[in-house]
């Protein structure tokens, strides 16, 4: 009877914390996973989150590029509040580039959870020391550093810099006759074997797939003989790649009977960049580096057995800043019995996303968020979208920002493919989208950092623009 009365007494120390997995694509096609209507790439592995736990049909995330994004997902805090806006071009030893140390990472909420903390793959959150993983609230990492890599060599000399890959004890991991999807795949099965049962871990899993250098090995190129575009074909077997890495990860878990109490988040960190990478964001408008949807809508699939509805399709906008509120209140609420401690109240506080399992269950009604916000100052790009309105403004890849850009005012419930402009034709909407935007923006502080306009990386671009065109 006193064993009985001490369990029902302590959900405190019965209560199961689950795991937090992220899957992390990089440069992915909202248009290239079959659960998201891609008839030429099969992904049966990431498509399995979807038939088991939740597809989100309008998910975003947080910028339009790279680390940026990254950094908005890592913190739950739309990077526009600390300044980290853009990318930077080349290798940056100053140490004055990268995610700022006063901000608090995932992996920092929930080491201080009790959770054992890993990161696997591209970090591209600042190249020196104080920004390195290990340093961010990350017990162990494995990846590279920046923002792109070889898929075939274990150093990779392009950004300006030269980027090792580097394993699980800090030196240099060397590899010949492999492949980096691969290798990361591994790596992170390698991390869940290697942990405590009874210790719950976070893992930061950032594939470099299908981001660039267009790479792909024989024995994923060998599955799309049918693909006559080179491009395409080389993408469509970079996408397989990651598929088999994703499902050697869900396997590992099934093995040790992680499978359901492990939350799982699959996107990508920006729309697809089209003719860079052969990807595909159709029906959306714009791509890579734009504020139009196919910048920053993205694929986001949540998996999560022991809480979730499976085939569940949620219609409602969800942010990538939802997964640190998501995963650190699911950390907190199995923790405490669903008491918040004074801590974690002001944790949640600090953050721009909401926990979304209860909209996902069905306990709460209404969306997650009525109001979202988009911000590069760089490029004189921004955007707000308020319920089913969006008011978007955009340069091309190769411009550089002009001082006003005129906002185009888009209505996403009949147009998500953002062809009309409605700013004539609705003024009054136009101008409390303008407003609640300025509002918003007049609270943030000046980037910390604008390199991606300097002339040569304006330059490198309208290069880059001119070989396409010649190219077609």
């Amino acid at each position: 009877m006193r064993s009985l009365l001490f369990l029902f007494l302590s959900p405190v120390l019965f209560a199961a914390q689950p795991n937090v997995l992220i899957l992390f694509s990089d440069d992915h096609g909202s248009a290239d996973l079959g659960c998201q209507g891609s008839k030429d790439i099969p992904t049966p592995n990431i498509d399995s989150l979807a038939k088991n736990g939740v597809r989100c049909t309008q998910a975003y995330i947080s910028s339009c590029m790279c680390s940026p994004s990254r950094a908005g997902l890592l913190t739950g805090r739309s990077q526009s509040r600390f300044g980290h806006e853009i990318n930077w071009e080349g290798r940056d030893d100053s140490g004055l580039r990268g995610l700022p140390v006063t901000e608090k990472t995932l992996a920092d909420h929930l080491k201080a959870e009790g959770y054992r903390t890993g990161c696997v793959g591209k970090w591209h959150l600042g190249d020196v020391a104080k920004f390195h993983p290990k340093q961010r609230g990350f017990d162990e990492y494995f990846g590279h550093i920046g923002g792109s890599h070889d898929y075939f060599a274990s150093k990779d000399g392009g950004k300006g810099g030269t980027y090792p890959l580097e394993g699980w004890d800090g030196k240099p991991f060397e590899f010949e006759n492999d492949y980096l999807t691969d290798i990361n795949g591994r790596a992170a099965c390698e991390f869940i074997r290697k942990g405590n049962a009874a210790k719950p871990w976070f893992l930061y899993v950032a594939f470099n797939a299908p981001h660039g250098p267009l790479q792909a090995s024989e024995k994923y190129l060998s599955r799309f003989a049918g693909i006559a575009d080179e491009k395409r074909r080389t993408y469509a077997a970079m996408v397989s790649a990651l598929d088999d890495a994703v499902g050697a990860i869900l396997g590992e878990l099934k093995a040790r009977g992680m499978e359901d109490n492990t939350l799982i988040f699959f996107l990508s960190d920006n729309g697809g960049p089209l003719d860079r990478n052969g990807s595909l964001n159709t029906p959306l408008s714009g791509e890579k580096g734009f504020m139009l949807e196919g910048g920053i809508r993205t694929p986001y699939l949540v998996q999560w057995k022991a809480k979730l509805p499976a085939g569940k399709v949620y219609e409602e906008p969800v942010s990538s800043l939802d997964i640190a509120a998501t995963a650190i209140e699911a950390a907190a609420e199995s923790r405490t019995g669903f008491q918040p401690v004074p801590n974690e109240l002001k944790t949640r506080s600090t953050l721009d996303g909401v926990n979304l399992i209860p909209y996902f269950t069905g306990e709460k009604e209404g969306r997650p968020h009525e109001v979202l916000y988009w911000r590069m100052t760089a490029r004189g790009i921004w955007a707000i979208r308020m319920g089913d309105w969006k008011l978007v403004t955009h340069n091309g890849w190769h411009d550089l920002p002009v001082a006003k850009p005129k906002p185009r005012l888009i209505n996403l419930a009949s147009d998500p493919g953002e062809l009309h402009d409605l700013s004539e034709k609705e003024p009054a909407k136009l101008a409390e989208l303008q407003n609640a935007y300025n509002a918003w923006a007049a609270t943030l502080p000046e980037p910390l950092w604008s390199t991606d306009v300097s002339p040569e990386a304006v330059k490198a671009r309208q290069n880059r623009v001119k070989r396409q065109k010649m190219e077609k």
